[in-house]
């Protein structure tokens, strides 16, 4: 039996992304998965790591429309949605669309924008749609959002509060490159490599069609029952004030049955929503003050719950 199209899909994004990508073969395909179930992701790291180009590789390898969106303070909420304008000539109002409608949206440097203008992206991050003036407007689907942020330069920054992070899909980090990826990134940047230059490798009716499989690919109640005891526990750990919510349930199983397609597979394994579980659940946790002050961190907490609720034991499908 051949690949399922939406591992076709995988396996042409992901080989498009790696001739500039160079040594982060596991952050690519968990960033290519977020496609695959149409949900956010959030790149976080420190300056200089490639999330902006992660970003547009991914942008660039996809046929449908996309727009990259900088934010900063001066930024306003219609810049992003939308904005009515009244045409004397016509004597009518008319909508003109604002940087969110596009296949793929890159939002640069997210935490910089204001709280007002970050709040415009949670509808159409949740329901993709947009309200402007009372009025109702559907973006192009599929729809993502990759945003990128800098978790260490609070200078004239805004914290994503919870309610938009948990609109994310899944938060990465790139993380430093070994010595020949480093190499590669350094020859190719001096020869005017970009990611601009990258082809589009999957139109928007495949891409569309594999989100489409993902979706139905089968789930055993077993898988689905550990999924939702893992974001249980996340409530009752000691380090842990506000844990993850239903909708954390959902997208360890939303993501896990995208990493299956990326492996070829329509059926869902415990490992799957294992090797999601700390990207998908670890940014939706909010811990104690006294967990802070030992420098627990939310990927601890995640390990912690992954080592302490047994896995089921599934037969392959």
């Amino acid at each position: 039996m051949g690949r399922s199209t939406a591992g076709e899909v995988y396996e042409l994004i992901a080989r498009n992304v790696q001739g500039v990508i160079r040594g982060k073969p596991e952050v690519v395909r968990l960033a290519i998965a977020a496609l695959l179930a149409e949900g956010h992701l959030l790149v976080e790291d420190v300056p200089g790591l490639g999330k902006t180009t992660l970003a547009r590789c991914l942008a660039r390898s996809i046929g449908g429309s996309w727009n990259r969106i900088q934010f900063t303070p001066d930024l306003l909420p219609g810049d992003i949605t939308g904005v009515t304008v009244y045409h004397q000539k016509d004597e009518r109002f008319a909508f003109h669309p604002g940087g969110i409608f596009a296949n793929v949206v890159v939002a640069d440097e997210i935490n910089r924008g204001t709280p007002k203008t970050q709040s415009a992206l949670l509808e159409v991050m949740a329901e993709r749609r947009v309200t402007v003036d009372a009025a109702g407007h559907e973006v192009p689907r599929p729809f993502l959002v990759i945003a990128t942020q800098n978790p260490i330069e609070l200078e004239g920054t805004y914290r994503l509060p919870e309610a938009q992070l948990d609109r994310f899909l899944m938060r990465l980090s790139v993380g430093y490159p070994d010595l020949e990826s480093e190499v590669f990134v350094i020859m190719s940047d001096c020869a005017g490599v970009s990611p601009d230059d990258l082809p589009a490798v999957v139109d928007v009716a495949t891409l569309r069609d594999a989100i489409a499989e993902v979706r139905s690919s089968h789930l055993d109640r077993a898988v689905v029952e550990y999924a939702a005891r893992l974001a249980a526990a996340t409530r009752e750990h000691a380090a842990v004030r506000f844990g993850a919510s239903p909708r954390g349930s959902i997208a360890l199983v939303r993501a896990g049955q995208a990493l299956a397609a990326t492996d070829g597979r329509r059926f869902v394994t415990p490992d799957d929503i294992k090797d999601v579980a700390a990207p998908v659940l670890a940014h939706r946790l909010v811990l104690t003050a006294e967990a802070e002050l030992d420098r627990r961190g939310a990927a601890d907490v995640v390990a912690d719950v992954l080592a302490a609720t047994p896995a089921p034991a599934i037969s392959s499908v």
